[in-house]
């Protein structure tokens, strides 16, 4: 296992859409995923995709901490209250089951340091193989749902900025606690 280089906003690898993986069985695959997931776990995240760490292919990680979802979504929100463990998909989907959206607060591993609010569809389809070659599918709802819709955007080359409609919500992390202090709620998910 090895810690990879995480690429940043600005890199081209993050701009382009990832390839397909042609074999989610190959032992370069799992030699991927075990990369990914200790840079993940180095780098404090909540999920990772394969373009991140310089690869260009469809493929993510990511998992959902029950605690934190509850925290995230608060009182009345759609969010599960149980963990969702590490998943790993090749070749990921995503189906909106309404039209309703939510803000919330994201940041991402390669825009260290920035936080912004971004608009995400609160309940999900999405399905995908994994490395084992069976097909996943899900449902999600709340955090889970927006922690699935992140990481999936860094397979079409989209970062969370290009998803925002106020620049005027893009912040440091550093002064999300002046936000916090006027009332704001405030969701983060570092992926």
């Amino acid at each position: 296992m090895a810690i990879l280089k995480i690429a940043r906003m600005g890199h081209p690898v993050l701009a382009a859409p990832a390839r397909p993986v042609e074999d989610p069985t190959a032992p370069g695959i799992r030699r991927l995923v075990s990369d990914m997931l200790e840079t993940m776990q180095d780098a404090g995240g909540t999920g990772l995709a394969a373009p991140q760490v310089h690869v260009p292919l469809r493929l993510a990680i990511f998992f959902v901490s029950g605690p934190r979802a509850a925290r995230e979504d608060g009182e009345g929100g759609r969010g599960e209250d149980k963990n969702v463990p590490l998943t790993v998909l090749c070749n990921p989907t995503i189906e909106p089951l309404d039209r309703e959206m939510a803000m919330g607060w994201e940041a991402c591993l390669s825009l260290p340091g920035l936080a912004g609010e971004v608009p995400r569809y609160t309940s999900i389809r999405y399905r995908g193989v994994t490395p084992t070659g069976e097909e996943l599918v899900r449902e999600a709802n709340g955090y889970h749902a927006r922690v699935v819709q992140h990481e999936f955007d860094h397979l079409d080359g989209i970062l969370f900025p290009q998803r925002m409609r106020d620049m005027k919500k893009l912040v440091f992390t550093s002064e999300m606690k002046h936000l916090a202090a006027a009332g704001e709620a405030l969701a983060e998910i570092e992926d």
